[in-house]
């Protein structure tokens, strides 16, 4: 997941390819609930792990439910129904599939067994309306009270005096998940009599009901519906495990790939695996509203295929009730339709993780379209050039996601606190990177040359993770050529054979260290040998080719730092921003000398400076890519500066030749 402070994406083209969804939040969270308060045990696979779902554990774990790994499913043994604990402070982040069922489930539990109960959260959970579940908790008799502000949390259960004999009523137009919290709660008590829940007003999501029901009945309760207006417990009911239960692909994830197929993928398909023409959730009806607007998918049972067919699309007016998580997508596909696409029903946005409508409105403007926002809509013009942005993500993850489709519309795009994908999907940009693909000349290319030991890798690395980029130690790659040749007995005279392992290098860096394959070999390639076997590598033509046009495979979304003494001369001429990183002979002496006495090795600063000196010379000295700074380059000496200090001034430089200096962190 990147923990960047945020990832600049370059304009991208096209997309083509497999992504395989994590599980889907709302059925994760539903199923962990339920697998916790029933009796025995029920085996979880492909549970979605994020932020919400470790919320989740973590308040069943307190509670007293056994959460045991067994290989990738999770065996959770339930509470049956019986409080373990009966006093706990429960953290919830920014869940709402935690906070609401959690409250239902432990307010009545709390009531009938007795107990004490504090749930809290981020403050914008604290934001976030809870009053009307609440109001039809205390209808049952449960003891519930606000810790902060009436109406919303963070809330203190206790014990109370059940009663219910008479219908219990609760809003429906504000949020399903208030709905669904006294589905899942109330079996816990349901063993005298049938228990009647009656909904005041339109019920909005109803696709979510239909998730909550789909589950109950997994878990052994059969609730009678009429309509949408009255849902009925039968008496007697208790939960069941099913024993083993699969978590579908989450649904609303895949909006964001059948977009990337409609808008990008004009050939070979974007494949989604997870969800399919089977799948239990609401928002799988995402695929009508993107054929409206003209993408190709075809479907079958946990798959999907997305190519593009009418491009521009076109622009729809959709009441988007049913699928209100997913119609984010839509709004930022407005982009790259032809007309006004009218976005309805959507009130639910405004007490989501941040107020959507409001949000989504201010981050398209930012991309130069025209916006149209009301209580419960959003209407969407693309602009004529698409402008690059920094968009704000506001703690919610699904502005991060659909925002990153937008650098399809031909500008660079910023997004801040990337993070924020952690809540359901982390790994959502690392699959998206693995899908398109663009114009090499638009991928950004930072270089960072300099001598022996002035630790340009060292800075380089950190500015790579600082940005989300890839990093390219240009050293390694030589010395990693060299030790596959030793280890594979090729003679340092052979140019052919070189050149043949140089061109089939498995390498690449993870953390800043080199693997070759699933080896990591940072500490094999500092050996003396392997380094005096890479000076003869080098000098050879074909491997020194050969090892280019690896290098230059290096350079892929969303960019590419890279280290050595010939990559803004030689390698990547035209990088976007180039850094000659020097220091004195002393100083270095001084630095390899500290490095050498730590691991044991004896030195001699002297000897080791006289030797700095030496190797100066004839890297700049050589006929084959002489070591010096690129007329361009920023020129830095780094001989009293820290490295924190080094990389913060060649951000700042590479941060005013991005479009995105004055909207930085708005």
């Amino acid at each position: 997941m990147y923990a960047t402070e945020f990832l600049d994406l370059p304009p991208l083209q096209t997309a083509a390819g497999l992504v395989r969804l994590p599980g889907s939040k709302s059925i994760s969270n539903r199923v962990l609930l339920l697998a916790g308060l029933c009796e025995g045990t029920t085996l979880v696979h492909d549970l979605l792990d994020s932020d919400d779902t470790r919320v989740m554990l973590e308040a069943l774990r307190t509670l007293g439910c056994g959460l045991e790994r067994e290989g990738e499913a999770l065996r959770v043994t339930g509470l049956g129904a019986r409080l373990k604990t009966n006093e706990a402070k429960l953290f919830l982040g920014n869940a709402g599939t935690a906070m609401r069922p959690l409250t239902a489930a432990l307010a009545v539990l709390a009531a009938t067994q007795g107990g004490r109960f504090e749930l809290s959260g981020v403050p914008r959970m604290h934001e976030r309306p809870i009053g009307d579940l609440v109001d039809a908790l205390r209808q049952l008799g449960c003891t519930v009270d606000y810790l902060g502000q009436d109406g919303y949390p963070p809330l203190r259960l206790s014990a109370g005096a059940l009663r219910t004999d008479a219908p219990i009523r609760v809003r429906g137009d504000v949020s399903s998940q208030f709905l669904t919290a006294l589905l899942l709660a109330l079996p816990l008590v349901a063993q005298g009599n049938d228990i009647v829940i009656e909904v005041d007003g339109e019920l909005i999501s109803k696709p979510y009901v239909e998730i909550t029901l789909n589950l109950l009945a997994r878990f052994g309760i059969a609730v009678r519906r009429e309509g949408w207006q009255r849902f009925t417990i039968p008496r007697g009911s208790a939960y069941r495990s099913p024993g083993s239960i699969h978590v579908e692909g989450d649904a609303s994830s895949a909006s964001y790939f059948i977009a990337l197929g409609a808008i990008a993928a004009p050939d070979a398909p974007v494949r989604i695996e997870g969800v399919g023409s089977d799948s239990i959730q609401g928002d799988i009806r995402f695929v009508e509203a993107a054929q409206a607007m003209g993408a190709d998918v075809t479907s079958g049972p946990g798959w999907l295929e997305v190519k593009r067919g009418r491009f521009p699309l076109q622009a729809i007016t959709l009441d988007c009730n049913h699928i209100p998580d997913a119609a984010m997508t839509l709004a930022v596909m407005a982009l790259f339709a032809k007309g006004t696409t009218r976005l309805t029903n959507i009130a639910s946005w405004r007490v989501k993780e941040t107020d959507r409508i409001a949000a989504m409105a201010a981050e398209l403007r930012k991309l130069g379209a025209t916006v149209e926002e009301g209580p419960d809509v959003i209407a969407v013009t693309p602009p004529e050039r698409t402008l690059p942005a920094a968009i704000r993500t506001y703690d919610d993850h699904r502005i991060a996601m659909c925002f990153s489709l937008a650098a399809f519309a031909g500008a660079p795009v910023r997004i801040l606190d990337p993070k924020c994908v952690g809540k359901t999907f982390p790994e959502y940009f690392e699959a998206l990177f693995g899908l398109v693909r663009t114009r090499m000349d638009d991928i950004p290319v930072i270089t960072v040359d300099g001598p022996t030991a002035s630790g340009k890798g060292t800075l380089a690395s950190a500015v790579a993770k600082a940005l989300g980029y890839h990093f390219l130690d240009s050293g390694a790659v030589y010395r990693a050529t060299a030790l596959t040749a030793m280890r594979q007995g090729v003679p340092g005279d052979d140019e052919a054979a070189l050149a043949r392992v140089a061109a089939g290098l498995d390498l690449h860096f993870v953390g800043g260290e080199a693997h070759l394959g699933a080896e990591n070999v940072a500490e094999a390639l500092r050996d003396e040998q392997v380094g005096l076997m890479a000076s003869r590598v080098a000098a050879w033509p074909a491997v020194r080719e050969a090892l280019r046009q690896l290098q230059l495979g290096f350079r892929r979304v969303p960019g590419l730092v890279a280290d050595g003494r010939d990559m803004g001369t030689v390698i990547f001429p035209a990088a976007d921003f180039k850094v000659f990183l020097t220091a004195s002979a002393a100083t270095r002496a001084q630095r390899r000398y500290k490095q050498l006495i730590s691991k044991g090795i004896p030195a001699s600063i002297d000897d080791l400076r006289a030797d700095l000196e030496a190797r100066d010379a004839r890297d700049s000295n050589r006929s084959v890519a002489p070591l010096k700074p690129a007329p361009e380059a920023l020129l830095l000496d780094n001989s009293a500066l820290s490295v924190e200090a080094s990389m913060a001034l060649v951000l700042e430089a590479w941060e005013q030749r991005r479009p995105f200096a004055s909207a930085r962190g708005r």
